[in-house]
């Protein structure tokens, strides 16, 4: 149940219709909530475009009157709006609940909306809250289990397991960790060859030039006072062969191979430690330290947990469970949107009821400023109010209430003062949203807005479309 992730998905060939794809995106990626809103306010501004269109009026005029009412809008919006202390846990928790109550995981939100909250708060920086970034949150998933074993790791873990070909160590206390991009195996030459072997000898002491070569691999990195090793995937060669690990295991050595090369900038900013690139540059000063390195078993797979780890960085991940992949893949989508959603409220800490309120209070509020105006503006900016109500519309309608009625009632309330009520879907009826605790990010809402408007003003600019090979 997500906006983007549903456009992504559809083989979309319509130009128009490809814009409205990459506007489902672009929500995505500026608030990250909020996309199926933005496709569905973008449609109804569309249809009452066309309307006008069909009484006359000049796609100028329309394109330039919805941006009177978008700048109008985005004002009453932050009118509106109230503002958040820093570090105040409970809002970020209530606006990531707003955001999962929409999704099918939604019964877990008491477990993953704190989950997000703590998230953002470990890797934002009070200083600098437009620097957070959502690559220093790590979501790794495991089948097995249900949601409620999910948890948030105070550490580090590696979906790839320990090597264990030749009985090496599974758990290191106090362990000190190099996280390498060279292999431990025996070297290959630059280009195609073949080496003819006559006689037993020769083979023997290619055999022993191979052994000394990894023995003495395993001895510098012994030196350093490394116990547990993580290595890079290798694509030129192996990254390690069953010789090395069997030294690597007789050093006592832990060995975790084939990280991703993605994995790489994660993994150290959370250890503190930098990659090592040669064995050469393995010095105690390179490696990482960390209270326990253990393989654990995680439903019908295993995960290596890193916990304890002395020069922590700011980063957060979180083991993600869940009966089948499905529900898995949901439940991470699903979290990656409450993630977006904390995150916008750490940048922009300014929030607003939920529940459909803010679109009814701006077409409220836009309604009675279109009667100041005159002319065409007048009827276009009209349209654009109107074209606000299909949010609770929509919203009414998936809680399985009469849209018109409760469109009427909440316009009702709203004429008469009420500006903070929308719909309560539990209860089937039209209450005060800041008294539920519905509330969600301000920059949610207004970017949902510029950008279906921007869109659409886009769309209206467009004569004809001229088919070319």
């Amino acid at each position: 149940n997500d906006g983007a992730t549903i456009l992504n998905k559809m083989t979309v060939e319509q130009p128009a219709a490809k814009m409205l794809v990459e506007l489902a995106k672009s929500q995505d990626v500026v608030a990250g909530d909020g996309t199926t809103s933005v496709t569905v306010l973008a449609g109804a501004l569309l249809k009452k475009s066309l309307e006008l269109l069909e009484r006359g009026v000049h796609p100028t005029i329309i394109s330039d009157a919805f941006n009177l009412a978008v700048g109008r809008a985005l004002g009453f919006l932050e009118a509106a709006a109230l503002p958040v202390a820093a570090g105040d846990r409970d809002a970020l928790v209530r606006a990531a609940n707003t955001s999962l109550s929409s999704k099918v995981v939604h019964q877990y939100s008491s477990l993953l909306s704190p989950m997000a909250a703590d998230c953002i708060l470990a890797v934002s920086d009070p200083a600098r809250p437009e620097a957070t970034d959502l690559r220093d949150v790590r979501l790794v998933t495991k089948v097995g289990g249900t949601i409620d074993d999910s948890e948030m790791v105070d550490g580090l873990v590696l979906d790839q397991r320990a090597a264990k070909a030749a009985s090496g160590p599974t758990r290191i206390e106090n362990a000190k960790i190099a996280l390498i991009q060279f292999q431990v195996s025996p070297p290959k030459s630059d280009i195609e060859n073949n080496v003819i072997i006559s006689d037993y000898a020769q083979m023997d002491r290619i055999l022993k030039e191979e052994r000394n070569y990894i023995l003495q691999l395993v001895k510098k990195i012994r030196a350093s006072g490394a116990n547990v090793l993580l290595i890079q995937k290798s694509i030129l060669r192996d990254a390690v062969t069953d010789l090395s690990l069997h030294y690597l295991a007789k050093a006592k050595i832990m060995v975790v191979k084939d990280i991703e090369r993605e994995d790489i900038e994660f993994i150290s900013k959370t250890l503190g430690c930098s990659p090592i690139a040669h064995v050469d540059h393995m010095r105690a000063d390179k490696l990482a330290s960390a209270g326990l390195v253990e393989e654990v078993p995680v439903g019908s797979g295993r995960v290596v947990k890193v916990t304890g780890i002395e020069a922590r960085g700011a980063t957060a991940t979180v083991l993600l469970r869940g009966s089948n992949s499905l529900v898995l893949e949901e439940a991470e989508r699903s979290l990656h949107d409450a993630l977006c959603v904390v995150r916008c409220l750490v940048q922009k800490r300014f929030l607003i009821a939920g529940g459909g309120s803010p679109e009814i209070e701006l077409a409220v509020k836009l309604g009675q400023w279109a009667k100041t105006l005159v002319g065409m503006e007048s009827v276009c900016v009209r349209a654009f109010a109107e074209a606000l109500e299909i949010i609770p519309g929509t919203l009414a309608e998936n809680a399985g209430m009469n849209p018109i009625e409760v469109v009427t009632e909440l316009r009702r309330l709203h004429a008469a003062g009420h500006q903070h009520h929308g719909i309560n879907v539990r209860k089937g009826s039209v209450t005060d949203m800041l008294e539920e605790k519905v509330v969600q990010p301000l920059l949610v809402t207004s970017s949902a807005l510029s950008l279906a408007t921007e869109c659409v003003r886009m769309i209206l600019k467009i004569d004809d479309i001229v088919p070319v090979r």
